[in-house]
């Protein structure tokens, strides 16, 4: 039987593999000096993202090893099904990722009378939902948009040829400050300073007022859905979290104040599994709460330095949470060992912001997007190793006061001061 020749090639990957699995160890440990020694040395490019991976790998081969009588447990490695997303724990290899944010176009604008505020994503991308301080709220047909701005492209079974605007809500009385689609039913729930929740039924054209009205005693500021879809948590300009059944409008709240935040919360956001949620404050903190039994389990204090905490976000797995702050800092805190392991930094070189700002993934994780006040520009980063992206300009004539990316495609949203909300998309390029 012939040998097969050996390819010296291989040798090489392999190596390389290892080196940048040593250096995302090296990285994760929190041995950063040494990691960014042995990356200049090996030359490892792309840069290496912090990942325990070499220690799973390590635990897995010491189980095969046939002198060891004392094998560590099986922490189901290989039984793990990696899911969409960012994972660090398994990457270290270069991937393949989506298109920059950069390469992104305005496929259309929208205007209120009023100042923009206020924007989503429903879950499956096919509507957005804008709100201003003039009090009106728009959903927009995302097909619609496309097919106005390049109708040629468009090939789909859903009727594309109306106006992209297919309700315009009118049932607040001051601005609306948080938007938030129903993860099953055509349902839009809206927060204002005018101290309610409204929940207006979308399925029904005709339909301009909000069928439901919960009434707070402060003004609301942030809102999320449960993914069952049966309560909704509120935050407000209190420092005590509200969580509202959504049927009965009945509202409950943690009843430890010491697990409650110190001053106004600015963001809301539950885990895909419901497992966990978190809040975000001007208190300069992060909270980390039970899905079920509603109390605060982990608090970040400080998380930018003392600066307010303008925006929580997590990863599709649940492993990480994205943080944004005053300080235009962004944060990705592993929630195992409640640490910040990345920084992406390099937003906000003028001076610090006046306004938040939120940050926010691309629908693949492979991305992290921020607007910069200073410049109206968009700041991206490679998530995985804080490589700065190129810039953007957004095109709008004041401060982006929210940004919101689709959940399935290369497309988002940005609403400003200057009355705009923009859509923006990645149209693949025609060979």
């Amino acid at each position: 039987m012939k040998e097969e020749e050996f390819d010296p090639k291989n040798l090489i990957k392999s190596r390389e593999f290892l080196y940048r699995l040593i250096i995302s160890q090296l990285f994760y440990d929190g041995h950063q000096n040494v990691a960014v020694g042995l990356s200049s040395l090996v030359q490892a490019d792309p840069p290496c993202p912090p990942s325990d991976r070499l220690l799973h790998v390590m635990i897995a081969g010491l189980e095969h090893e046939p002198d060891r009588k004392e094998r560590p447990p099986n922490h189901g490695i290989g039984d793990n099904t990696i899911g969409p997303g960012l994972d660090l724990e398994f990457e270290t290899e270069p991937q393949v990722p989506a298109p920059e944010p950069a390469l992104y176009e305005t496929a259309y604008v929208t205007s209120h009378k009023g100042n923009c505020r206020a924007g989503c994503f429903s879950h499956d991308g096919q509507l957005i939902a804008t709100g201003s301080v003039d009090a009106s709220i728009k959903i927009l047909d995302v097909e619609r948009m496309l097919a106005k701005s390049a109708p040629e492209e468009v090939e789909t079974g859903r009727e594309t040829t109306g106006h992209p605007v297919i309700r315009t809500l009118y049932d607040h009385m001051e601005e609306v400050t948080a938007l938030e689609f129903h993860p099953r039913d055509p349902i839009l729930a809206s927060g204002s300073r005018d101290f309610t929740v409204k929940l207006f039924d979308i399925s029904k054209a005709s339909v301009k007022k909000a069928y439901k009205t919960i009434t707070d005693v402060e003004a609301i500021r942030c809102l999320a859905f449960h993914p069952a879809g049966e309560h909704i948590l509120v935050g407000t300009s209190h420092p005590v979290l509200r969580l509202y059944d959504v049927n009965t409008s009945q509202c409950f709240v943690c009843s430890i104040p010491s697990h409650q935040h110190t001053a106004a919360i600015n963001s809301i956001k539950y885990s895909q599994d419901a497992k966990y949620f978190a809040t975000a404050s001007k208190d300069g903190s992060i909270k980390l709460w039970d899905g079920v039994s509603n109390r605060c389990v982990n608090t970040f204090q400080k998380a930018h330095d003392g600066s307010e905490v303008c925006s929580v976000a997590f990863t599709k797995n649940g492993k990480y949470l994205l943080s944004s702050g005053k300080d235009s800092l962004i944060k990705l805190w592993e929630l195992t060992t409640s640490r910040c392991l990345i920084a992406y930094t390099g937003a906000g070189t003028t001076g610090k912001q006046e306004h938040k700002a939120q940050a926010v993934f691309n629908h693949t994780e492979d991305y992290v997007l921020f607007p910069d006040e200073a410049t109206t520009s968009l700041c991206a980063w490679n998530s995985r190793n804080a490589s700065r992206k190129q810039l953007m300009s957004l095109g709008h004539n004041g401060p982006v006061r929210m940004i919101a990316h689709s959940p399935v495609q290369a497309a988002f949203l940005t609403c400003s001061d200057d009355f705009r909300a923009r859509f923006w998309f990645r149209r693949t390029p025609t060979v």
